[in-house]
């Protein structure tokens, strides 16, 4: 990304600023919100005082690293523990962000159409951040 890591970190954690409606439980990511610290949540409100927590903030190195635990989507139901980390470091176009969500647990029928879908949500979120980074916007949904 073509920022500064401080300033994709900054921007990671205003998660309703580019987070994808179309992924959200509420149909709106203004409802969602990171407390970047540990023990902060990953969380979304929802209608008549309900919500939903996604993940929640295990590890925090401003500027360098998030990490979260938790299972995301479609794999809250299931018998399944998550940890999400991004990594940012500086690079000659200014940062370098590796996203890495390692899922593990039962599935009945196993994991191998789940995967690509969370990877392709992902992917689709990590598109979003950095376009928010490098243009203040997080593209089209």
């Amino acid at each position: 990304m073509r920022a500064t890591p401080a300033k994709v970190f900054d921007a990671l954690v205003q998660v309703s600023e580019w987070w994808s409606p179309k992924h959200t439980y509420s149909g709106d990511a203004k409802n969602l919100s990171l407390d970047a610290r540990p023990g902060g949540c990953f969380c979304e409100r929802l209608s008549n005082g309900g919500g939903a927590e996604h993940l929640r903030v295990i590890h925090v190195v401003p500027g360098q690293m998030l990490r979260m635990s938790g299972a995301l989507g479609p794999l809250q139901g299931l018998g399944v523990a998550g940890s999400l980390s991004v990594e940012l470091k500086p690079s000659f176009f200014g940062t370098s962000v590796e996203l890495i969500y390692s899922v593990g647990g039962f599935s009945e029928g196993g994991f191998n159409q789940l995967a690509p879908a969370v990877q392709g949500v992902l992917t689709d979120q990590m598109n979003r951040l950095k376009a928010y980074v490098e243009t203040g916007r997080p593209g089209r949904d």
